[in-house]
């Protein structure tokens, strides 16, 4: 009978707990709403008329012509001081950034500061040239890349403090020809920022360091926020999208290692669409990111970059991007960030990550 109590006890306690915690995030969801949405990061002038578009978005079996880009997908052309003067400023520095290199279509908005006149760039670590070659990605490759800057942490530590950011995202190539994949490099830079300014909040896009959880730890335990690693596509597309030393398996046990190593951290992954995916297996690599811990989750549209790389299969609409956005929550993400021009570094997605992170400091004082 002692037991019983006990086990009754124990559960409405954890009961108590779980409905304490989902009221906290259910408050920073309104606080999210409440603040600046995808529609606020978005150029005024881009087409409205997304349910009216009577244009070809999915090409049939054995089609070879490339689909014509729908106007919700359509992007202005950079221009303006702060883009021109981060430009430079990132070229006298030597730094690289995945806006450029991976030919981002939000790179206008991200560095000119948009509507809210807060630029942002994420920084790419290690050079401008990868060991592996995936057939999304546009950014240069070679067995053997330039060695590494010995400067760039301080570097980066010093663009950053001068652009007066809250939040940063730092990726990198893969570079396979290190011993430890550059993790070591990758640390000392955040290590670096984290010293000039302390209350920088700071996100690690990562690469997957082959798996090596020496590596994957050295980078969860360096003082980053968030470490984020993508999973890119579906298990059934991941051969055909990913460079082969790039599994998806591979990619899930990054993620739950890091989890690991360091609870506290919060994890986040990526998805894109249009590249021959069906719901059921979406639906799927959602749930295999659930099951490895991660928190956070972004969903966008592929867009191939050259004509040398994979075609898109299909423009996923804004809608369908609404549905795995509430689909995300549903799975319990404590963020979904769905739509055409989401990418991993998506602004109203680390609007809330800030959020979330300065509400467990506050409670941890």
């Amino acid at each position: 009978m002692f037991r019983n109590r006990l086990r009754t006890l124990i559960c409405r306690n954890h009961d108590f707990q779980r409905c304490k915690h989902t009221s906290k995030l259910d408050a920073i969801r309104e606080k999210l709403r409440e603040g600046p949405s995808f529609a606020d990061f978005v150029s005024e002038d881009r087409p409205k008329d997304w349910e009216d578009y009577e244009g070809k978005l999915k090409r049939e079996k054995g089609e070879a012509e490339r689909l014509r880009l729908p106007p919700w997908l359509k992007t202005t052309i950079p221009t303006g001081s702060k883009f021109t003067g981060i430009k430079k400023q990132l070229r006298e520095l030597k730094l690289s950034t995945v806006c450029e290199e991976a030919r981002c279509p939000n790179i206008g908005e991200c560095w000119s500061g948009g509507k809210h006149g807060t630029s942002t760039a994420t920084i790419m670590l290690m050079g401008d040239t990868c060991t592996r070659g995936c057939m999304f990605c546009s950014v240069k490759t070679s067995r053997r890349p330039p060695p590494l800057d010995p400067r760039e942490p301080h570097n980066t530590a010093h663009a950053i403090n001068q652009w007066g950011l809250g939040y940063i995202v730092l990726t990198s190539v893969d570079r396979d020809d290190l011993p430890d994949g550059g993790s070591a490099h990758f640390a000392e830079t955040v290590r670096e920022i984290k010293r000039q300014n302390k209350d920088i909040l700071v996100e690690c896009l990562v690469p997957d360091f082959r798996g090596n959880r020496d590596c994957i730890q050295t980078i969860a335990e360096c003082g980053l926020d968030v470490f984020a690693h993508n999973i890119e596509t579906v298990e059934r597309l991941t051969p055909f999208v990913r460079d082969p030393r790039a599994g998806y398996r591979q990619t899930l046990k990054v993620l739950q290692t890091a989890k690991e190593v360091n609870p506290d951290l919060i994890t986040k992954s990526s998805i894109m669409l249009g590249l021959g995916e069906t719901d059921e297996q979406v639906e799927q690599t959602m749930k295999d990111l659930r099951e490895a811990g991660v928190d956070c989750l972004t969903l966008g549209q592929y867009m191939q970059p050259t004509k040398r790389h994979l075609k898109v299969f299909e423009y996923v609409t804004p809608a369908k991007f609404k549905e795995w956005e509430v689909r995300g929550n549903e799975l319990g993400f404590l963020y979904t960030a769905s739509g055409p021009l989401v990418r991993s570094s998506y602004r109203a997605g680390e609007f809330f990550i800030t959020s979330l992170l300065k509400d467990r400091k506050a409670k941890s004082l």
